[in-house]
């Protein structure tokens, strides 16, 4: 990551376990902004989250993002896409908006959403759509010293505790190994 800290669009799955960790903020550390698309915010029922995302809007940190028609329309197409090839998941309408616009505007595509994951994988013209899971934002974090323990399994654990959302062991000791500069397994 260069000094200019990027933009990201974030799906409703991501927000939603985000904003219960007890280091969310941190988030805008990473990013200069964080937009929220409306039809995501239209699927955030959690009260907490609810009043997280607005702190935000106001703050300034998170920008709410209005789909066009266009944006809409190149969604459905890749929500139809994903649902022809057999070996991956769906995508569904919040998460193609993002990244649709993570395509169009190069934001980092923050999901935990596995369809979405795939799709970038997949399918040819998303290929270079740069997609982070929670794990990867706490990486970037930790990696560039936003976060600064000498310990980063724990701030993965401490996340997952706060979550209840489980990191894939393989990727997370990748990560940790990334991290430390070592070769050694995560318990």
């Amino acid at each position: 990551m260069s000094a200019a800290r990027p933009t990201a669009i974030a799906d409703t799955c991501f927000l939603i376990d985000w904003a219960r960790w007890r280091r969310r903020d941190v988030i805008f550390k990473v990013f200069r902004l964080v937009f929220v698309p409306e039809s995501v915010l239209d699927e955030i029922t959690s009260e907490n989250t609810i009043a997280w995302i607005a702190n935000w809007l106001a703050e300034g940190s998170l920008a709410l993002f209005t789909e066009t028609r266009d944006i809409v329309e190149e969604a459905r197409r890749l929500v139809e896409r994903s649902r022809e090839i057999p070996w991956i998941r769906a995508v569904d309408l919040p998460e193609a908006i993002c990244l649709c616009a993570g395509k169009r505007w190069g934001y980092v595509v923050l999901t935990e959403n596995r369809g979405a994951l795939m799709a970038v994988e997949a399918i040819e013209e998303y290929r270079g759509v740069k997609v982070w899971r929670a794990l990867e934002v706490i990486r970037e974090a930790l990696r560039t010293g936003v976060i600064a323990v000498s310990d980063p399994l724990s701030v993965f654990r401490e996340y997952e505790e706060d979550t209840r959302h489980i990191f894939p062991r393989r990727d997370l000791e990748s990560v940790v190994r990334e991290l430390e500069g070592d070769a050694g397994k995560v318990g």
